[in-house]
C-alpha cells in the first residue's frame, strides 16, 4: 500500500486544513507514492526513533510533532533537527506529522483521549473555531467537560496523578473544595485559560505554563501543569489504534523511545 493512502486517511480524521498556521503538519519527509513497509507511531520523530524503525524494518513514522517546525538553512547535521532528517533520507525513511489539526478535532483527538483517561463525560470543545470543512463534529482547541459526580480536590490530583502516570504535578493553589468541571487542553495550553474560567471550569488541566501565568488563575480555578510529553503521551496509543484498526496490509509499532527530554531527580 502507498504512503498516500495512509496520509489520505489519517486526514478523515484530521484535516489538514484544522492545523494552525503556525504549524508544520503533514509529509515533512519521504516520497508519498513509496510502498509503506512498516510504521512506527510516536510523539517526536527524533534520532532514536528513526534508528528503532530501521531495527524493525519500518519506512515510515507517523509523528505528532512534526520534526521541521521551522525552516531549515542547512543541514550539515549540527543538530538533532538536522541529524534526524539526514538519516531519515538516507535510509529512505518517511516522516509524517500530525499535529494541531489532530488537537483541533472533538472525534478522535488529542484532548478526546486525555478525557477518555480522566472518565470524563458530556464533553465539547472548550474554544470552538468556525466550522472550514464538511465535518459534522465541532472542532477547536481543548475540550471542556464533567465527572460523573464531583470528587474533593485532593483525591482528583491523586487520581489524576495516577491515570496519566505522572511523576509530579504542577498545580496553583487548591482554591475548590471539590472538582466536577474540569478543562483539558494537550500540550502547550495556558491561552485557554480564560476560556476555561469564561465556562466555569474547577481546573484546568495542560502545560507548559509559564511562572507569571499561574498568578492569572486568580483563585477561581486550580491551573495543574501537567507536563508536554505527559499530555501527549497517549496521542501514541490513538493513532496506533487509528492505524490498526484500518489497515492489515502492514505491521504498525508504538514506539518504545521514551523522547520526554525532562527528567525529574
Amino acid at each position: 500500500m502507498q504512503l498516500n493512502s495512509l496520509i489520505h486517511y489519517l486526514h478523515t480524521i484530521a484535516p489538514h486544513q484544522l492545523q494552525e498556521d503556525y504549524d508544520n503538519a503533514g509529509l515533512i519527509i519521504g516520497d508519498p507514492t513509496m510502498e509503506i513497509k512498516g510504521v512506527v507511531v510516536c510523539l517526536d520523530a527524533i534520532e532514536a526513533v528513526v534508528d528503532e524503525a530501521i531495527s524493525m524494518g519500518c519506512n515510515v513514522i507517523v509523528a505528532h510533532h512534526p520534526i521541521i517546525f521551522r525552516g531549515l538553512k542547512r543541514l550539515n547535521g549540527s543538530n538533532y533537527i538536522e541529524r534526524t532528517v539526514i538519516k531519515a533520507i538516507k535510509h529512505d525513511i518517511a516522516i509524517l506529522a500530525i499535529h494541531t489539526n489532530l488537537d483541533n478535532v472533538f472525534v478522535s483527538g488529542v484532548n478526546q483521549k486525555i478525557c477518555e483517561k480522566l472518565g470524563l463525560v458530556n464533553t465539547s470543545i472548550l474554544a470552538p473555531k468556525d466550522q472550514i470543512t464538511h465535518q459534522s463534529d465541532q472542532v477547536g482547541a481543548g475540550m471542556i467537560g464533567y465527572l460523573p459526580s464531583p470528587v474533593s480536590s485532593v483525591l482528583f490530583l491523586s487520581s489524576l496523578k495516577d491515570k496519566m502516570e505522572l511523576p509530579a504535578i504542577r498545580h496553583t493553589a487548591i482554591c475548590k473544595d471539590a472538582i466536577h468541571k474540569v478543562a483539558v487542553c494537550g500540550g502547550a495550553g495556558s491561552f485557554l485559560l480564560m476560556d476555561a474560567k469564561k465556562q466555569g471550569a474547577d481546573i484546568f488541566i495542560t502545560s507548559d505554563f509559564k511562572y507569571h501565568e499561574f498568578f492569572d488563575a486568580d483563585g477561581e480555578i486550580i491551573i495543574a501543569d501537567i507536563g508536554h510529553y505527559e499530555s501527549e503521551k497517549y496521542t501514541i496509543d490513538l493513532l496506533f489504534d487509528l492505524i490498526i484498526n484500518k489497515f492489515t496490509t502492514f505491521a504498525t509499532h508504538c514506539t518504545k523511545i521514551v523522547t520526554n527530554p525532562i527528567k525529574f531527580f
